[in-house]
């Protein structure tokens, strides 16, 4: 069974986190969610609080076929200061695992430097932030990296990320069951 990390930061936006971890749950990826703070939990833009399966340092060096980041802009800053987790994403790359992010997250894939020359996207705003050129797509797969742009495609990127863990034949299964399409 493939393995997802999804670190919860203070000020998450909602619809990317839960859209993830429902689509890559129903596809039989093993999905962890775990907050940055001392308490399993995480507060998101919208005011949900959310309870994580874990804290971010108490799961953070374990094997993960993917690390996810959803977006939201508090969150992203947060993600962002959390130095334990960008090192992460850099050893997630070195050792052939997939670093994903949606909305404004992706900057902190470029931040961590794994961006090298993979074609990425990101909400509008974050694109000159980014320090590459951006994509105008819903969501984006190159090699290593999966990108989304915002909360609009959080279903697609979902999808996306389901797609290169547990394969396309898994992907349009969850797509067709939920009524929507890839």
């Amino acid at each position: 069974m493939k393995k997802a990390l999804v670190p919860l930061a203070d000020g998450f936006e909602d619809i990317e986190a839960v859209a993830v971890i429902d689509i890559l749950r129903r596809g039989g990826v093993e999905v962890v969610t775990a907050a940055l703070s001392a308490e399993p939990s995480a507060l998101s833009a919208h005011g949900i609080r959310m309870a994580s399966d874990a804290v971010l340092d108490d799961v953070i060096d374990g094997r993960w076929d993917a690390i996810i980041l959803p977006g939201g802009g508090q969150g992203t800053a947060n993600l962002m200061a959390c130095e334990r987790l960008i090192d992460r994403l850099r050893e997630q790359k070195e050792s052939g695992g997939y670093v994903c992010a949606i909305c404004a997250a992706p900057t902190v894939l470029a931040a961590a430097g794994v961006i090298e020359d993979e074609d990425v996207t990101c909400y509008p705003s974050c694109a000159p932030d980014m320090g590459c050129s951006v994509v105008d797509a819903p969501a984006v797969a190159d090699g290593q990296i999966i990108t989304g742009r915002g909360p609009g495609a959080a279903i697609t990127f979902a999808l996306a990320v389901l797609m290169h863990l547990a394969g396309e034949e898994v992907a349009n299964e969850v797509a067709e069951g939920m009524v929507t399409v890839i």
